[in-house]
């Protein structure tokens, strides 16, 4: 074939490519739009993704389990999706596919494949939507607001109903809101519209009406006016810590459950994946999704303590810059925050390393942690020196993680990088709290002690948790295959 010739069937290729993901994107909307059916490609959403970004995720995709996964097979296993009578699921395409590599001559076709691997999905109970109110609307509320409204489909897991701020709420409050909920310096536009109800004091995002709620305290709220009830309550306001605190939260008229997205006192402290199913929502009324660095660190330390066991161990935590630093230097009630926060590297504490074992009991004085604050807005590492019970080597400790990101109950938080060339900013945007970077892994040479690098955007990655969490306090978890 002359190079012309190549040049051409390349060109045919392509082109057949990205009409087969135009088909699988379409597939993709019909099944979460009409049956509340979410696909996702080794926990990579695949909603409201654009063709080039579908083709990438597949790429991503064959890397990860060494074996070509094109968007062809994504279809053929869609298709199949589609004409099966599923309840409202969440199924991981990528591992299906996989799966269906290794086992299709057991099957006569893809339909009856799927039929059989996802079988167990007609025995998940009715799911009853529940009502959110956010309380308070700063960074982790507003990422929140932007997933629940995006992945809203037909309204039947989380329904995000109001937002509880502070101060008088007029057209100029309405539209600051708005403008901040549909731009972000870090994370970029909102995929959706945003737009004021002066009249109810509301923002229609994506054509539904969210209300705003102004509350000096959460005693003076009453929920049910706004047609709001047994509502679980997030709060991201920072102000209510502790479980006298956080039970304020209960007493307004509506209000069922409350999630604080900070680590709290005298409430179970949540690291999604790791503990949650150790704490009942039907007897927990107040719920900690702990802090985005312990998210980060605590899947990885399972994962090794399960495997190898962990004698002891050191987090250094490099992160960005947080609101509670100064922008300029001035006075801070903290030493070394108070210096200008986008000039210096910050030497400050963090408490990630004592708060594992709030989810973790077996790491209980195992941990000593420390934090630098550097001069990025978003994009976190998490330095892990661990002294281990028994030996490992680099292939063995990447091998292990690689199970872990790929089968069990860790999917979700866990993903694992592959590229040489990973830096901060490629990880802004993830969804997974812990991303395990395996080209950076050092194992001493008596394999008893290894060192190991775990990204997280301290914000999205963060968020997701957050979500995670509250879909499984409110008792809307779908069926899921991973």
């Amino acid at each position: 074939m002359s190079t012309n010739e190549t040049y051409e069937s390349e060109l045919a290729f392509q082109a057949d490519r990205r009409r087969a993901t135009v088909e699988f994107i379409k597939i993709v909307s019909d099944l979460w739009y009409d049956k509340s059916i979410e696909l996702v490609l080794f926990r990579n959403q695949l909603i409201d993704r654009n063709v080039s970004e579908i083709l990438n995720l597949h790429e991503y995709a064959g890397a990860f389990v060494q074996k070509p996964i094109s968007i062809f097979d994504s279809v053929e296993i869609a298709q199949a999706i589609k004409t099966l009578d599923i309840p409202p699921a969440k199924l991981d395409i990528g591992k299906l596919t996989y799966e269906y590599h290794l086992e299709e001559q057991k099957y006569s076709n893809a339909i009856s494949f799927v039929a059989e691997k996802l079988k167990g999905a007609s025995k998940n109970e009715d799911i009853t939507p529940k009502d959110v109110v956010l309380y308070g609307f700063g960074r982790i509320g507003r990422l929140v607001a932007r997933e629940l409204m995006t992945r809203m489909g037909k309204g039947s897991q989380l329904r995000l109903r109001a937002i509880v701020t502070r101060g008088k709420v007029d057209a100029t409050v309405l539209e600051k809101r708005a403008s901040l909920l549909r731009n972000d310096s870090v994370h970029g536009d909102f995929s959706g519209t945003v737009a004021i109800d002066l009249e109810n004091e509301a923002l229609i995002i994506n054509g539904t009406t969210v209300n705003i709620i102004s509350a000096n305290q959460p005693e003076d709220i009453d929920y049910t006016k706004y047609g709001i009830n047994n509502a679980l309550i997030i709060d991201n306001t920072g102000v209510f810590r502790d479980k006298e605190a956080l039970s304020r939260l209960l007493s307004s008229k509506g209000a069922h459950k409350v999630l604080l997205t900070a680590p709290g006192k005298g409430v179970p402290n949540i690291v999604h994946g790791v503990n949650h199913l150790e704490n009942d929502p039907d007897k927990i009324d107040i719920f900690s999704a702990a802090s985005c660095t312990t998210n980060a660190i605590t899947p990885v330390l399972k994962a090794i303590e399960d495997t190898y066991g962990v004698k002891s161990g050191h987090l250094e935590t490099i992160h960005a810059y947080t609101n509670d630093q100064n922008l300029v230097d001035n006075f801070h009630s903290k030493y070394r925050r108070g210096r200008a926060a986008a000039l210096n590297m910050v030497i400050t504490e963090t408490g990630a390393g004592a708060a594992v074992s709030k989810a973790l009991p077996v790491f209980e004085g195992k941990l000593t942690s420390n934090a630098i604050r550097v001069p990025v807005p978003n994009g976190s590492l998490a330095i892990l020196n661990l002294e281990l019970e028994s030996t490992t080597s680099v292939d063995s400790m990447n091998a292990t993680m690689k199970k872990y990101a790929l089968e069990g109950d860790l999917v979700e938080q866990i993903k694992y990088e592959m590229s040489d060339e990973l830096v901060s900013s490629d990880i802004v945007g993830s969804s997974a709290p812990s991303i395990y970077d395996s080209k950076a892994t050092i194992v001493r040479k008596d394999g008893k002690n290894v060192i190991l690098y775990v990204w997280y955007d301290n914000e999205y990655g963060y968020s997701h948790q957050v979500i995670r969490l509250a879909k499984y306090i409110a008792k809307v978890r779908r069926f899921t295959y991973y």
